[in-house]
C-alpha cells in the first residue's frame, strides 16, 4: 500500500471561527467551503474542517472527544519564524500551549491550539529541509 495522507479532517465547533484561524491566521486560503465544511489544499493532501456535529454523524459516532493524543506540525524556514508564527495565529484565535523554547533533542519549537483545542506544533528543525512547495524532508 502506498504510504500516504489524503485528508486530515478537525470537527469544529464553529467553522467561521476557525477560518479566522486558518486563513487569516496561517493565511492559507480555502479551496472548497460550504457551510458546513472548508478545504484547505496542502502539499500534497487536503485539510479539512468540518462541524463537528456533522463529521461525527459521517462517522456515525455519538460524539467526537478532544483534545486528542496527536499534535498536527507545522515547520518553519528558521527560528525566528516560530515565535512569529505563535504570535499570529494566538491573535487569530489561538491559544498559546507552550511558549517557543529549544528542546532537548534539538531545533526551536512551541505549541498552538486552535479554537477547537487542536494542538498545532509550531517548529523549526535545521535538519529538516523544506522545499519551495513546502515539502518537508526528514534528515537528520
Amino acid at each position: 500500500m502506498q504510504q500516504q495522507i489524503s485528508v486530515i479532517t478537525l470537527g469544529v465547533a464553529d467553522l467561521a471561527r476557525s477560518r479566522r484561524f486558518y486563513a487569516d491566521g496561517f493565511g492559507w486560503k480555502p479551496v472548497f467551503e460550504n457551510p458546513e465544511i472548508a478545504f484547505y489544499q496542502m502539499n500534497g493532501f487536503v485539510l479539512g474542517t468540518w462541524l463537528e456535529a456533522a463529521l461525527a454523524d459521517d462517522m456515525q459516532r455519538a460524539k467526537l472527544t478532544r483534545p486528542g493524543a496527536f499534535a498536527l506540525a507545522h515547520n518553519v524556514a528558521n527560528r525566528d519564524a516560530v515565535k512569529q508564527v505563535i504570535e499570529v495565529l494566538s491573535h487569530h484565535g489561538g491559544r498559546i500551549l507552550r511558549e517557543a523554547d529549544a528542546p532537548p533533542h534539538g531545533g526551536f519549537r512551541g505549541y498552538v491550539a486552535d479554537p477547537d483545542d487542536h494542538a498545532w506544533e509550531i517548529a523549526w528543525n535545521p535538519a529538516w529541509a523544506i522545499d519551495a512547495n513546502g515539502l518537508v524532508k526528514f534528515g537528520l
